[in-house]
């Protein structure tokens, strides 16, 4: 008797949380055979060729070893925009989108005083917050940062895909290094690594496979945060505002950071789960 490579029989035997299982095949259909997601249902009984049936056993295996889905298959959605993804890039999460949320609210705020407004990402890993504020924000300037070539080359490629490679400009440095000459901006955000070294859940889960110094920063995890919150002044305009993601038990620590650095109006933002995720404060 031969054996069923259909999809639903595939599906149906994937050790594999069915979700997770439907994302990886609906790749597979749509490098194989350039078939939507909606195939997975309306052709439930089309059975994969012999290249693709070895494309999906791969996938399926790998995502069984821990492997980020996100990587698996080259892209991750980020806050209306779609970002490719690999290995040497952070995955953006949910919760970064809150940082493009309280840059948005600022551009908004001051849209009718300022014409361009001057955004600058930090520790920018694929583009995902300059590129989703650019996409946003039609009238934004957008500079990103980052030490790393390998997330610059993915950044470059997002934003040229995005169309967005004309309102977006990269530098390559340390944080506020890579600026060069100063500028001043409106409104600056960062996700810089933040958990702390020796942390557990570096060795959990999809952290297992993410580039370690986009997570860390190998001692307290708010080295990064301080350098930023004690540059900011020297590169905000007056009353420009500065948002900083952080861990879930760092809330207070960066508050304090704020404070030291002199800034002030300083808020907390939580995240979808409740969890303070966020702070921003002003020049």
């Amino acid at each position: 008797m031969s054996q069923d490579f259909s999809l639903r029989s595939l599906l149906g035997a994937s050790p594999l949380p069915l979700n997770e299982a439907r994302i990886l095949m609906a790749n597979v259909l749509d490098k194989h055979y350039q078939l939507p997601r909606s195939a997975l249902l309306s052709r439930d009984d089309m059975e994969l060729n012999a290249n693709a049936l070895e494309d999906w056993k791969v996938l399926e295996l790998r995502r069984l070893k821990g492997e980020p889905i996100a990587y698996l298959i080259g892209k991750r959605g980020f806050h209306n925009i779609e970002l490719q993804v690999a290995s040497g890039v952070l995955i953006p999460r949910p919760e970064t989108e809150l940082l493009v949320d309280i840059g948005l609210r600022e551009i908004g705020r001051i849209e009718n005083e300022v014409s361009t407004p001057k955004l600058l990402d930090l520790g920018t890993g694929s583009g995902a917050i300059a590129l989703a504020i650019a996409h946003a924000a039609p009238d934004a300037i957008v500079t990103a940062t980052d030490q790393s070539p390998e997330a610059l080359a993915i950044a470059r490629a997002n934003a040229k895909q995005l169309d967005l490679e004309s309102r977006v400009q990269f530098a390559q440095g340390s944080w506020y290094e890579a600026l060069g000459d100063i500028t001043l901006f409106d409104v600056i955000l960062s996700n810089p690594p933040y958990i702390a070294n020796e942390d557990p859940h570096l060795t959990q889960g999809d952290l297992r496979f993410e580039p370690i110094s986009a997570l860390t920063d190998h001692a307290n995890g708010l080295t990064c945060l301080e350098a930023i919150i004690h540059g900011a002044s020297n590169h905000l305009k007056s009353m420009g505002l500065i948002a900083v993601e952080h861990g879930f038990d760092q809330s207070e620590a960066v508050v304090s950071l704020m404070k030291d650095a002199g800034l002030c109006d300083i808020q907390t933002h939580q995240d979808l789960a409740g969890h303070n995720r966020a702070v921003s404060a002003r020049k």
